[in-house]
This record gives C-alpha cells, sequence and structure tokens, in this order.
C-alpha cells in the first residue's frame, strides 16, 4: 500500500479528534511499541500512525480543569458548580494523592510516543522503499513525497516530546528526562533531572531540529498536512521555554544572560515571522478567537483542531439561557484592570473601557445572545437565581454568540498553542529585563514598541504606553498580558514563575452585586466571591503524584512541602 494513499484519513482524524475520535489502535502506544519490524513492514500505514501517535497527547485546553478552562484556579474568575474541583486549588486542599491538574501519565506517554517514533524510523528512507514502485516517475515523486513527509514527522516527533517536557517542568520543575523507550521496570526507577537540564535539552532539541521543519504548510505544496507543527511552533517554544527559565521562579539569582537568551530566541522568532513565517495580528480580536478564524488567521503560528460541539458554550452561556450553565465567570479584580479610555460614566462602569473588555466578558445591561444582560434582582439573570454568576458576569471570550443549545446546534472551536501576539509580549518582557524598554540591542523591536504593537492592534488601538525604567515597564507587561491573553490559560503560569501568587492568589476574589435605586438605575456593589489560599512554601511547585514516588522505591525524590 502506498503511504500517500493512507495519510489523509489518518491525519485527518488526527486534526479532528487528536483526543478522542480514532481507533483505540491508533491512539494506544503500549499497543504500538509491542509491534515487531516485520509487523511494522507490512504496512506502511502503521509507520504513519507511529507518527500521528505523539500528536495525541495535547491536552484540550477548553476542558483541562471541570471541563473548562484553566482560569477558575487564577484570580482571572469563579467556578459557578460548587462541587468543582478547582475548589481544591482555591482552598488548598490538593496534594499528592489528589491533584486535579494531574496529567503526568499522559505527557510521559506523549513523551513514550515520540520516543518509540524516533526509534523505528531511523532507516524511514529504506523502509519507505520496501516493495514499491521507485522507477516510475510517478513512483519516483511519490516515494520523494512519503520520505519528505517522514522526515518532518521525525522532526515534530523532538519538537512534540519538547513540548510535553516544557509541560511537565511547567507544573513539576525538574523531572525524570527520558530519550528512549523504557521497558516496565526501567520506567518506574528514574530520578528528576533539574529543571535547567529539561530546558536545556528542550533547546538543544529545537536548535537540532528546526531547519528540518516545514516553514509554512500554508504556503507549501503539501496544504493538506496544515496543523502540523512548523519551526515557528519550534521557535516559539523554545522563546516559551527560556523566558520561563529567566522568570524569578527559576531564576533566582537575577541572571540577566537568562534574560538575554530568551530576547535572542524570541528576536530570532519575530525575524522569522516577518520573513518566511508571515506572522502578523489579527485585525478582529473578537472573532480571532472564534470558529475556524483561528487556522485562517496570519496571528496563529500553531493551534489544536477540534471537532465541532457545543460544551464550550453550554458551560458558559448564563444559566437563564435555554442550556447554559454559568460555568466559570470573571471576577470584579479582572474587571477592574481593563483600563478606562475616556471619562468614567458612574452609571456605566464598563463604558470607556479597553475594547478586550467587551470582547471576553458579559458585563450587565450589555446585549448577549440577543438580549439584555440584567442581574438586578428579580431580573431575568438575578444573579441571587440558583447557579447564576457568582461575580456578576459571565465569558465571552472563545463562546460564539446565539447558538441555540436546545437544538444542539454546534460550532468548531480550535486552541491557539502559540500566537503573534502572545510571542510580542514575551519578547518585550525579556527585552525589557535583559536591555531595558527603549534598548533595541540591534533586535527587530524594542520592548515598548513591541508591548505598542499589541495595544494598537486594529479594533483595539489603546494608547501607547510611555513609562520610563524597567520596573514601571514589567508592570506594564504584567498588566498587558492580563489583559490581552485573558482566559487563555496563562494568569496562573503567570503567577507562579514571577514568583506573584503568593500575594495574588492568597487574597479574595471579587464579584460585583448588581442591584438597582428607586430610579430604575443600576447600582453596583462590589464584594468578596470567595477566600484563596495559596501556600508559598510548596505550591509554586506541583507534588509528584504520589503513587510513582512510590513506584520509584525513592528514585523520584518528591518536590520540598508536599
Amino acid at each position: 500500500m502506498h503511504i500517500k494513499h493512507i495519510y489523509t484519513p489518518l491525519f485527518a482524524c488526527f486534526l479532528t479528534a487528536c483526543l478522542t475520535g480514532c481507533s483505540k489502535d491508533f491512539l494506544d502506544t503500549k499497543i504500538d511499541t509491542q509491534q515487531t519490524q516485520e509487523t511494522i513492514n507490512s504496512n506502511y500505514g502503521s509507520l504513519v500512525s507511529f507518527a500521528n501517535a505523539p500528536y495525541n497527547y495535547l491536552r484540550n485546553e477548553f476542558t483541562i480543569m471541570d471541563n473548562n478552562l484553566f482560569a477558575a484556579v487564577s484570580d482571572e474568575a469563579v467556578q459557578t458548580s460548587p462541587s468543582a474541583s478547582v475548589r481544591q486549588f482555591n482552598n488548598g486542599s490538593w496534594n499528592a494523592n489528589d491533584n486535579p491538574d494531574n496529567y503526568y501519565g499522559s505527557y510521559y506517554s506523549g513523551i513514550r510516543a515520540a520516543n518509540y517514533f524516533i526509534e523505528i524510523s531511523g532507516n524511514y528512507r529504506s523502509f519507505l522503499a520496501l516493495n514499491r514502485d521507485t522507477i516510475s516517475d510517478a513512483g519516483k515523486v511519490n516515494y520523494k513525497n512519503d520520505t519528505l513527509n517522514m522526515g518532518w514527522y521525525r522532526a515534530e516527533a523532538h519538537i512534540l516530546r519538547a513540548l510535553y517536557y516544557f509541560e511537565l517542568s511547567k507544573r513539576y520543575g525538574g523531572v525524570p528526562l527520558v530519550t528512549k523507550t523504557l521497558d516496565i521496570s526501567e520506567n518506574t526507577l528514574l530520578p528528576k533531572a533539574s529543571y535547567d537540564e529539561i530546558i536545556n535539552f528542550i533547546v538543544s532539541e529545537v536548535d537540532t531540529y528546526k531547519d528540518s521543519m516545514q516553514v509554512n504548510w500554508r504556503t507549501s505544496s503539501f496544504t493538506s498536512n496544515e496543523g502540523r507543527l512548523t519551526k515557528g511552533a519550534a521557535l516559539a517554544l523554545k522563546g516559551r521555554a527560556l523566558l520561563f527559565a529567566a522568570s524569578p521562579l527559576h531564576n533566582t539569582t537575577g541572571d540577566v544572560a537568562k534574560w538575554q537568551k530568551a530576547a535572542s530566541a524570541l528576536n530570532d522568532l519575530i525575524v522569522f515571522a516577518q520573513g518566511p513565517g508571515g506572522y502578523g495580528l489579527h485585525s478582529d480580536y473578537r472573532n480571532y478567537f472564534l470558529q475556524t478564524n483561528i487556522l485562517t488567521s496570519n496571528e496563529t503560528i500553531f493551534a489544536i483542531r477540534y471537532r465541532a460541539d457545543n460544551n464550550l458554550e453550554k458551560n458558559n452561556y448564563p444559566i437563564s439561557t435555554p442550556g447554559g450553565m454559568s460555568g466559570i465567570t470573571p471576577t470584579q479584580d479582572l474587571v477592574s484592570d481593563y483600563e478606562y479610555t475616556g471619562t468614567p460614566d458612574p452609571e456605566n462602569p464598563y463604558a470607556n473601557r479597553d475594547p478586550r473588555l467587551g470582547f471576553s466578558i458579559v458585563t450587565n445591561n450589555s446585549t448577549w445572545n440577543g438580549r439584555t444582560i440584567d442581574e438586578s434582582t428579580g431580573a431575568t439573570d438575578d444573579m441571587r437565581k440558583p447557579n447564576a454568576s457568582r461575580t456578576g458576569y459571565y465569558l465571552k471570550k472563545f463562546l460564539n454568540d446565539n447558538l441555540n443549545l436546545v437544538q444542539n446546534q454546534t460550532v468548531t472551536h480550535h486552541w491557539p498553542v502559540f500566537r503573534y501576539g502572545e510571542v510580542l509580549l514575551e519578547y518585550a518582557e525579556a527585552m525589557n529585563e535583559a536591555y531595558s524598554p527603549d534598548n533595541n540591542n540591534g533586535y527587530a523591536l524594542t520592548a515598548t514598541q513591541a508591548l505598542n504593537m499589541v495595544r494598537s492592534r486594529a479594533g483595539v488601538a489603546m494608547p501607547p504606553v510611555t513609562v520610563a525604567g524597567q520596573e514601571a515597564f514589567r508592570l506594564a507587561i504584567k498588566h498587558e498580558r492580563r489583559i490581552e491573553l485573558a482566559f487563555e490559560n496563562y494568569r496562573f503560569w503567570d503567577l507562579l514563575r514571577w514568583k506573584d501568587a503568593a500575594t495574588v492568589l492568597n487574597r479574595p476574589v471579587n464579584g460585583v452585586l448588581v442591584t438597582k435605586n428607586g430610579s430604575g438605575q443600576f447600582v453596583y456593589a462590589p464584594f468578596a466571591v470567595e477566600n484563596r489560599i495559596f501556600d508559598a512554601s510548596r505550591m509554586y511547585f506541583y507534588p509528584f503524584p504520589q503513587t510513582e514516588v512510590i513506584k520509584s522505591k525513592g528514585a523520584l525524590e518528591q518536590n520540598p512541602g508536599w
């Protein structure tokens, strides 16, 4: 069988349902690694399925916590359901035996799948020539295309493996570094490598394989491969990993050289974006996050694709909208951070604000799904109703308007793992710490220029930041990430890496109680919704699952405090 003939359906299966849709054999790397070389040789499709297998462990960020976004773990939002797992993070009761964000084994399954494919595909050129026509003109073309694809797949496997190590290091710090397929006995007796060793491994993988990646599937002769990793994604991973490594949590001595490495890596990505990568800022912030816009926009560097559904809308539409469950509701703390663009209106605190407020959050007295939201006493969206918003706000970002949940209408939702707007903010942060706000060090942009590109994008048009000095600009960066990246599952990790979590996550989160006065005008009264607890002595790093520590017989040392 010609490999190109089976590639399309297998990869389409991955793209549309990479977590749930393909056959068990396709997903089960334990079964895969028990295949013999003879079995592999009998079916070209086997090698493609092994190539696709590492992609299956990309997590669904839309369902990462309580079948929803990660926002309620931080000060961005509050979960409506009183029995939600996120409560363990909020009240500090999570531990090594019960961690709602325990995907430790899943990431290592992805690493194992990548290791196995890398090992079995080393002689892919010879393998792909077995029992096939490589002499005729058509045969030569088919063979060339298949070897090109397999070469890209091998590079992608290295980058996927590095991505999974980044996700592990983000949570646990240093972790066991496994670069080959291990048997069960070896798998349980592994000590952890240091955090710096993991970051160095990620950087080495990117440096070694970035030039073996496709530059841009959309402009290549292999457009059907769009959705797979590219060189831009590899560069983005390197930049993000080095940014985390330079941040105060991991850079305890304030080593400026670490910030310089991050700035250099992110500059490489920006130069690439301005050239063959072709990345830029989307012209419509609200619409960028809806349906297929993420896939077609030049802002997207790498996105995870999913089948059409309505889970996000079901889980987050207001309870008064038929089919809605309220879900994660934004906090007053976040809303208060959206800047005013004009004179504040005491009767409408949401007027004259950064446009991203209205693009991301449903506020009282705004129009949503064809009606005006009214959360005052006795109104349709009365906050006192069971399962109504606990904060006075609802989520809008990523949610499609007017979806008919009663008729089970569905739409596509796709997740931007790397997007250019976030890269510009990473670059601005690294450049500020390495060289100050307005020194470009001979690079593409200054920190100030990069930050203001994000703020001045079409449809947002916020005034430029003009603060002077590294410390003031650092605060501006933190503010801009909070606003631009709201609900994109960055906030919790930013608070950790900045070492701000001990302050921010140790105080109550707030909402606003909506009432009306005798004249029928809305009155907004801030109030504390719930307390939050963050134990700085241990919670900056996750505990390793206690079962893994026990299985290791002491080889895997538990993180401090757990």
